[in-house]
């Protein structure tokens, strides 16, 4: 997979690398404002009542 996405990127090596961190860049800052909050609200793990 990884190699896929190296060989789609274009230009040189060194653009490759920097546009590869900003695509993890990217894909982190989606997962920390929309998917792991919607996860959580939709979720019950934190729900758990002890009597």
């Amino acid at each position: 997979m990884y190699r896929a996405l190296w060989r789609l990127l274009p230009g040189p090596r060194w653009l490759k690398a920097i546009q590869a961190l900003a695509l993890l860049a990217g894909v982190i800052y989606l997962l920390f404002e929309y998917v792991y909050p919607w996860v959580m609200y939709n979720s019950n793990f934190f729900e758990n009542t002890v009597e």
